[in-house]
């Protein structure tokens, strides 16, 4: 029985993980939270990660620009810069990239807040005066990163697409207003959409991970540090994993 026991035990601890997670968003989802609670985390989730996507946007969709015509040279099909670098940004770069730079910023501080107030004992706190710490600090979150999520990718689309204009209009030889045409004429209305749903389902991955660590943080400093690296690290490979389950559930 013992490598069955060495097989179950793991399997099962996934298993057990896996459900608290899920219950633990369903919870922090039943709630909305107040107007005010929930302006305050899109400020902090989504306007002050502006920046930060805005820049990765318009040098990937550069660097995009210039590797597609390198590439497509050598096949005489230089011609379809434009059209590549819309659909790759809109479809798969501008969510993941923009999901993994805001994971890099926003989980770890999501994780280091909550796990800092848990050493505090400040969410012992709350409970003691018969606060749901779930509701303060949890929901609104989850929601902000939810409704920002959308707006920062479709944002980094925008910025993404003008960074291969860039590129293509000074350094690749295109006429600027036949490059925009281009880039328009083969975006479908799908393809648009399905990249802000991914973007929806990246920002629940990442306030869901900054939130599920932070609130199990251990003692002390170092125990802030583990909270915050792990957040940082479940939510890259979760938005790496919802990504693959979104793209083959919508271009199957």
């Amino acid at each position: 029985m013992t490598p069955i026991r060495a097989i179950g035990r793991p399997a099962l601890r996934v298993t057990r993980t896996i459900g608290a997670v899920a219950l633990f968003a369903m919870r922090g989802l039943s709630g909305f939270g107040t107007p005010r609670m929930i302006l305050r985390q899109v400020m902090q989730i989504g306007w002050l990660s502006l920046p930060v996507v805005g820049l990765t946007a318009l040098f990937t969709g550069a660097a995009l620009a210039l590797q597609i015509h390198s590439g497509g040279e050598r096949f005489q099909a230089g011609d379809v810069v434009p059209a590549i670098v819309a659909i790759g940004m809109v479809r798969e770069l501008g969510p993941v990239l923009g999901g993994l730079m805001v994971a890099a910023r926003v989980a770890s501080s999501i994780a280091a807040e909550i796990g800092t107030m848990r050493v505090t004992e400040q969410i012992d706190a709350l409970v003691t005066l018969s606060s749901d710490p779930v509701r303060w600090l949890v929901t609104p979150r989850l929601w902000a990163a939810i409704l920002c999520m959308p707006v920062l990718v479709a944002t980094g689309d925008i910025i993404g697409i003008m960074g291969g204009w860039l590129v293509g209009t000074t350094s690749l030889g295109f006429n600027s207003v036949s490059y925009i045409a281009n880039s328009w004429a083969y975006l479908e209305p799908w393809d648009v959409t399905s990249g802000l749903i991914k973007g929806a389902v990246f920002g629940l991955v990442v306030a869901l991970s900054g939130c599920w660590f932070g609130m199990r943080s251990g003692r002390g400093a170092a125990g802030v540090g583990r909270a915050t690296t792990n957040a940082v690290v479940a939510a890259a490979v979760g938005i790496l994993a919802a990504n693959f389950a979104l793209t083959g559930l919508f271009f199957e």
